[in-house]
């Protein structure tokens, strides 16, 4: 399995918004049309309301890169920068877990 983990800091209250409108657009799309994508969890972050973190959990690379290269994932890749301040990325390799079977 292959994974992620992105911490996104937003730029204010109105580009927090419009990014969440944009995932919301987005995430519907994921679980229809990415079986490879097993996990891709939204999060806010408690006592910080400008960060969203994103956990996303894919059966293999392949899975991820057939993810990066669908329409809605492009559009969403292009579209949100205009509502970022910074963006940390982190790439995990699954070790173990509860839930998750490969």
């Amino acid at each position: 399995m292959f994974g992620l983990a992105v911490r996104f800091t937003l730029k204010d209250e109105e580009s927090a918004a419009g990014f969440d409108a944009l995932v919301a657009e987005t995430l519907p799309r994921i679980r229809e049309n990415e079986p490879g994508t097993l996990v891709y969890a939204v999060h806010t972050v408690e006592g910080k309301p400008l960060e969203r973190v994103f956990y996303e959990l894919y059966r293999d690379r392949a899975a991820f890169d057939a993810h990066e290269e669908q329409p809605h994932v492009q559009r969403f890749l292009q579209a949100r920068g205009q509502y970022l301040d910074s963006t940390e990325v982190d790439f995990l390799n699954l070790a173990d877990a509860k839930g998750v079977t490969g």
